[in-house]
């Protein structure tokens, strides 16, 4: 049969093209161009040699002029964050007939020096993340190993840079960083969470933390913990509303426990075992359990049919 590509591109290309005039979404407003996703993954790849110089990078420099190391490195990145802050505000106000370029490009440059003026701050939170991390992990070997290689650290390391962008209203790249951790590690932090020093996230898989979650000092949490909405079904109207939980300080959540709802408070000193769901506030020095389901057992009958042995249930 004759070859029928040009046919088969042209119908699909008619279609798209409808599909495109139709729809506002798949053309930038005004031909403003979105922020280049990227351009900010590798900005929070190349913090990382700043905050913690010697890890990320063979350069002999990071350790003989560290000052210079980190000055050059910071010249670059106040660049780029400054060109994609930029980017994302312009993209935002296009809508707006109100919007001065002059005005957001004059914003983008003032965040961006509060952000590079924040970064020591950052990074000493991050020691003290550190250190709960070695402090809570009989596994852990080293505090290099945590900063190397674990997980919850990382995506502990990018939720506090991005939660500062946050703060700053800033559009698209708070997300953008913390979507870049969640589908490296599992661990999904909304960079509107308010999170305290001495945070801990063992194993980390599966871990959910809510945009209004408000999490105290030396609080942990295992793999599969939750902190959510109760529920989001009036969707839009829940903006900006309290939906998650308040952690007060020194709580320790177990593994694939839930904690819901923007009126529950966890106590300080309160440990949440495992498996367990929360929907209601706990009083401080509390232990909390979900009763333990009943088990039962059967003893395998071995039977073989057709070479395959299987479990008479």
């Amino acid at each position: 049969m004759p070859d029928n590509k040009h046919d088969v591109i042209s119908e699909t290309l008619a279609k798209l093209t409808e599909n495109y005039i139709r729809e506002d979404l798949f053309i930038p407003n005004n031909g403003c161009s979105l922020p280049d996703r990227s351009a900010i993954i590798s900005i929070v790849d190349d913090l990382r040699h700043v905050i913690f110089p010697g890890y990320f990078a063979v350069d002999s420099a990071a350790s003989v002029f560290p000052e210079h190391y980190a000055g050059y490195r910071l010249n670059d990145i106040y660049d780029r964050l400054k060109k994609q802050i930029t980017v994302a505000f312009l993209y935002q106000s296009c809508t707006r007939e109100e919007a001065n370029a002059d005005s957001e490009r004059e914003k983008a440059r003032q965040i961006t020096e509060r952000f590079i003026r924040k970064l020591p701050d950052i990074q000493e939170m991050l020691l003290k993340d550190v250190q709960a991390g070695f402090d809570g992990d009989p596994a852990a070997k080293s505090k290099e190993e945590i900063i190397f290689s674990y997980p919850g650290f990382l995506a502990i390391y990018v939720f506090r840079l991005a939660h500062e962008l946050y703060l700053e209203k800033v559009p698209f790249i708070p997300r953008i960083m913390t979507e870049y951790a969640h589908a490296n590690t599992g661990i999904d932090i909304n960079p509107g969470a308010t999170i305290g020093e001495y945070f801990f996230i063992d194993h980390g898989t599966g871990v959910v933390i809510g945009e209004t979650t408000e999490i105290g000092n030396y609080v942990k949490l295992y793999q599969g913990v939750t902190l959510g909405a109760l529920s989001t079904r009036k969707g839009q109207a829940l903006a900006n509303v309290k939906r998650h939980p308040t952690i007060h300080d020194h709580v320790t959540i177990y593994a694939n426990s839930t904690v819901l709802g923007g009126d529950t408070v966890i106590g300080e000193n309160v440990i949440i075992a495992g498996n367990t769901f929360v929907t209601e506030s706990i009083s401080a020095d509390t232990r909390v359990s979900a009763k333990n389901p009943e088990l039962v057992l059967k003893q395998p009958d071995a039977k073989k049919q057709e070479n395959v042995w299987y479990w008479e249930i």
